[in-house]
């Protein structure tokens, strides 16, 4: 994720940047320019075709049908960021339960009781790991390994890796509540905190498992390049041959916003614009162990 300071926004006007929906535009914004061109020019200098009532109308079906093409981009843009929002909710109430989860057990035990405030340490460390890899989709693949605990590797290995290091921490709870070093109470209140996992696990895999419905993301596409498409033809007679830089201006106001929703509707990814899990595991893990340390 991109970190910035909104207030400084005149910047951004001269600012390139690789995010920059221009720079994966670019080739496409060429073409259209000499595909406005060329029509410009078809009309005008080939054809020779005369301004009449059919042209005027073509010019008027075009701004009505961009008055619906902008609600129907407002409304694509709000769902996908609301996919992100929540995404980074889920993440934010993540790290809140395993702090929480963190001070409990720190109370619960002493701090001779090294080997179990490892155990719990290192495992709701793996499963902010294991989460972020599952929601990656790269279970073997690993970030930053020296600061990861090495039975993590194992870890990835299973076919729901979050899953299994929320076993093991149940496990181990049970098994303590037997031994009588955890009360039915304290076990309880742990309990709470480690169903939130299993819920913000659910959650991110309902946002990463159900995109946008296929046939509303196709209609959008379609809808914008038939409009691109004609737009040059009902104007030329009225701007001549700046027709070709107001229709790729067009273009990519439309078509950034499109390319923007399908980006941030996965947050889940690598881009420059999703939300960084790695990162916010890391400090989850600093935070548990800085809590359960001896």
């Amino acid at each position: 994720m991109i970190i910035y300071n909104p207030k400084d926004w005149f910047t951004f006007i001269f600012k390139m940047h690789k995010a920059d929906t221009f720079q994966k535009l670019k080739y496409m914004l060429v073409f259209i320019f000499l595909y406005s061109l060329f029509i410009a020019f078809l009309e005008k200098e080939v054809f020779h075709v005369k301004e009449n009532s059919l042209i005027r109308n073509v010019s008027l079906v075009h701004t009505l049908l961009g008055f619906v093409l902008s609600l129907l981009l407002v409304f694509r843009t709000n769902s996908a960021y609301d996919r992100w929002w929540e995404g980074r909710k889920l993440w934010g109430s993540l790290t809140n339960n395993c702090r929480n989860l963190a001070l409990k057990l720190d109370s619960i035990f002493d701090e001779s009781d090294k080997d179990i405030r490892s155990f719990f340490s290192n495992n709701i460390s793996n499963f902010t790991y294991a989460l972020s890899y599952h929601l990656l989709s790269e279970k073997t693949r690993m970030m930053l390994s020296e600061e990861v605990d090495d039975d993590i590797h194992l870890i990835l290995k299973e076919a729901h890796p979050p899953i299994h290091v929320a076993q093991l921490i149940m496990n181990k709870v049970y098994d303590l509540n037997k031994l009588g070093k955890i009360s039915n109470d304290q076990m309880w209140l742990i309990n709470e905190e480690l169903k939130v996992f299993m819920d913000v696990s659910g959650a991110c895999e309902r946002i990463k498992n159900t995109p946008i419905p296929f046939s509303y993301s196709l209609f959008i596409k379609k809808f914008i390049f038939f409009y691109i498409i004609t737009l040059p033809m009902g104007y030329v007679f009225s701007i001549g041959y700046w027709v070709a830089p107001l229709v790729m201006f067009a273009f990519y106001v439309l078509v950034s916003l499109e390319v923007i929703a399908e980006e941030i509707e996965d947050p889940f990814n690598m881009d420059n614009n999703d939300i960084p899990t790695s990162k916010l595991a890391r400090n989850i893990s600093r935070n548990v162990k800085d809590i359960l340390a001896s």
